[in-house]
């Protein structure tokens, strides 16, 4: 009976242990053990976007497309999808104009910010379905979106030809993958930013600007504009340049 009883206790206890984990291990006191930790995440990226092809684009013939992704600010977050048409690219396009690249413009939901995972999963996504030129991918965004394009250009150099961050900034470049620095050194980047922003200082520019170079970016530049607060945007995507800048770079 006994013997029964010490069985039972004992296949409980191993019951117990599987069903918490590995972390139900109880140390000794005053003794240092071996232990692990094992969870399984499984997670969903989920982004609904504006897209838009150009008017000549066909689906089944050359030639394969420019790909812009566009980052809006704070401002546009939440479930209104309409909102990210306010400012830039998709403004314009909303406009009536006309760009010889797809335009690709998520919206970030309420609450939140540009996550990178979730961004380049959606250029998967646009690459596989369209014809997209890999070559020939850049990212662009305002504020928010500034931040999140300093974020894609240190994390995924390699997948951009070129990013032009507006009024965003970024944190402290740390350490980097030799790839990772090889792609920085051939990545265009153009940021833009105004001297009198009072949401985000023009010094964010300015660090990410020099972090970049110290690294060995050789084609970077900065325009900052005199007179302009925090609305540095407006000016930025209403210049042809910027554009026409964009689409001579390739990977």
């Amino acid at each position: 009976m006994r013997l029964r009883t010490l069985m039972g206790l004992m296949v409980w206890g191993l019951g117990v242990l599987q069903a918490l984990g590995a972390d139900a291990v109880v140390g000794r006191a005053g003794a240092q053990i071996e232990a692990e930790y094992r969870e399984v995440v499984t997670r969903t990226n989920q982004l609904r976007y504006l897209l838009y092809l150009p008017a000549d684009y066909t689906a089944n013939a050359a030639p394969k497309w420019p790909l812009v992704l566009f980052l809006h600010g704070a401002g546009e977050r939440g479930a209104d999808l309409q909102k990210v048409a306010v400012h830039g690219p998709p403004k314009l396009v909303a406009q009536g104009r006309q760009f010889p690249f797809i335009l690709v413009s998520p919206q970030c939901p309420a609450g939140q910010v540009w996550d990178e995972s979730a961004l380049v999963g959606l250029i998967d996504s646009i690459q596989s379905r369209y014809r997209v030129d890999p070559t020939r991918v850049y990212v662009t965004g305002l504020s928010m979106g500034g931040y999140g394009t300093w974020l894609l250009a240190q994390k995924h150099p390699g997948r951009f030809a070129a990013v032009a961050p507006v009024c965003g900034g970024g944190d402290r470049i740390r350490s980097l993958l030799p790839s990772q620095v090889e792609s920085l050194k051939t990545l265009g980047v153009w940021a833009f930013h105004g001297a009198k922003d009072n949401v985000v200082p023009l010094s964010e520019s300015e660090r990410m600007v020099e972090a970049f170079k110290r690294i060995g970016v050789q084609d970077i530049q900065l325009t900052v504009y005199p007179e302009a607060n925090h609305d540095s945007w407006t000016v930025t995507y209403e210049n042809p340049a910027l554009y026409e800048w964009l689409l001579k770079h390739h990977r």
